[in-house]
């Protein structure tokens, strides 16, 4: 099979966790491909025995090619490739689970309809991120791949109908009370998914935007973006629904809006799918990152648990879950990670849960949130800082020599008040930001606390 050509510097799309990238101008066949072989040859490398790549892709109209384009490199390198069509990512980590070999997901998530990209993964869905074979992979394409031996045969294989009933016994809604849901799959892959794992049970599902499409004709697949909940609100209100759900462009996340339209926070969802899973795994440890709330340890204690803090990442969760045993694992950005699905992120199983968790008792979901929504928090409040280092040297500066303050440095800058309030600022990774997080008791104690930091940040 011919050589891959080398390729110029390739960390502006080749990143910590994925690749990603304008299609046609960063991202194209000929990357891919040469990323496919790069990625069959490491694994060769590591384990001669390895045979197959699972690769799937979400709905953007390059990602078929993209996906035909990697296989071509993965099956020039000898390996066969099993092209699940159509998937969630998460259906693609259910793949490289159960097939128990390595795993390739065509998406860019959220981003916009002009960006694609790879999300990759190990057998058992072990995510290659850049301490773990990521940046192997960008160097080989950068040097230029050796042509492979070919002889590699992709087959297809649908797993939706596997993927759903793996999810259903995980949470059984069998015998719920009926719950009328509505559901924004915002033209992503939930609009695939969603039918299939609902099918038949006791809910009253109301569609939002399942039509397939990547251009995002509704708005942005990105649920983050409180303007991106707006629909799903309104539709929530109109339809006298008992809760509404939100999943992103390549549905691994999910994001929850209760009976009045008003949104429930991610943390609160790990505190209630945290109780649920210790109330299966006793004394368990639950995985939560430091811009969660703080009610998330509180209430892991409170039931039982141990919980475990990580910095913020898919990569560093994973990784504690490994080390720990840990049963569940919750992020602020809606990503939920469990032991029972390899360890990886499933928005749809976290779904599960908070549908089982309303239709087993009788109070609307604002009452059954009200004890794991106990303070109040900022969400991420960007800055743009040329001098990141310095902003947040004068913020450790001004509160380190205060009374009663505690400062770490996990990730970023961690300080805790007297008062329980507390706040992070971290740099971001690839653009000049630092990122501000707040919590405190009430919204008036928020709003001070973060403008007091954001005074010293953009001076």
């Amino acid at each position: 099979m011919p050589d891959h050509p080398a390729q110029p510097d390739l960390s502006a799309v080749i990143k910590a966790y994925d690749v990603r990238g304008v299609v046609g101008e960063q991202v194209d066949d000929a990357l891919v491909s040469a990323v496919g072989a790069a990625l069959a040859r490491m694994l060769k490398d590591e384990d001669p025995a390895t045979g197959v790549v699972v690769v799937g892709y979400d709905m953007r109209d390059s990602s078929p090619g993209l996906a035909t384009a990697f296989a071509e490199g993965v099956t020039g390198q000898g390996l066969d490739v099993v092209n699940i069509g159509l998937a969630s990512t998460d259906m693609l980590y259910f793949a490289a689970g159960t097939l128990d070999v390595p795993g390739a997901m065509f998406t860019a998530s959220h981003n916009p309809a002009k960006y694609n990209g790879i999300k990759l993964c190990r057998a058992g869905a072990m995510p290659i991120g850049q301490d773990t074979g990521l940046v192997t992979i960008r160097e080989a394409v950068e040097r230029g791949v050796p042509g492979g031996p070919g002889g590699g045969s992709v087959r297809e294989q649908p797993m939706l109908g596997d993927y759903a009933a793996y999810l259903r016994a995980l949470v059984d809604l069998r015998e719920i009370r009926p719950l009328r849901v509505v559901v924004d799959a915002g033209n992503g892959m939930g609009g695939f998914t969603v039918p299939e794992v609902l099918r038949g049970l006791p809910l009253d599902v109301v569609p939002l935007y399942f039509e397939l499409d990547g251009t995002f004709p509704n708005h942005e697949a990105n649920p983050l973006d409180p303007a991106n909940l707006v629909d799903l609100q309104k539709a929530v209100i109109e339809e006298r629904a008992d809760l509404g759900l939100a999943f992103d462009g390549d549905a691994d996340r999910c994001f929850v809006v209760d009976e009045r339209g008003a949104p429930v926070s991610p943390s609160a969802i790990t505190g209630l799918v945290a109780v649920r899973e210790l109330a299966k795994s006793p004394g368990s440890p639950i995985i939560h990152n430091l811009i969660t709330s703080k009610a998330v340890p509180e209430i892991v204690r409170e039931h039982g648990g141990e919980p475990v803090r990580t910095r913020v990442g898919h990569s560093f969760i994973k990784q504690k879950m490994a080390e720990t045993g840990a049963v569940f694992g919750g992020e602020h950005s809606a990503h939920y990670y469990f032991r029972d699905f390899w360890k990886a992120d499933s928005g749809m199983l976290a779904a599960l849960h908070v549908l089982a968790a309303l239709g087993e008792q009788p109070d609307p979901l604002s009452g059954l949130m009200a004890e794991f929504e106990r303070y109040s928090a900022s969400g991420e409040v960007n800055s743009t800082v040329v001098d990141q280092a310095g902003r947040v040297a004068a913020i450790k500066e001004i509160y380190g020599g205060r009374e009663g303050v505690e400062l770490d440095e996990l990730d970023g800058l961690t300080v805790a008040l007297p008062d329980g309030s507390w706040f992070n600022l971290r740099a971001s990774n690839t653009e000049p930001l630092l990122r501000l997080n707040v919590e405190a008791a009430d919204p008036a104690a928020v709003a001070a606390l973060r403008d007091e930091v954001l005074a010293v940040v953009r001076a």
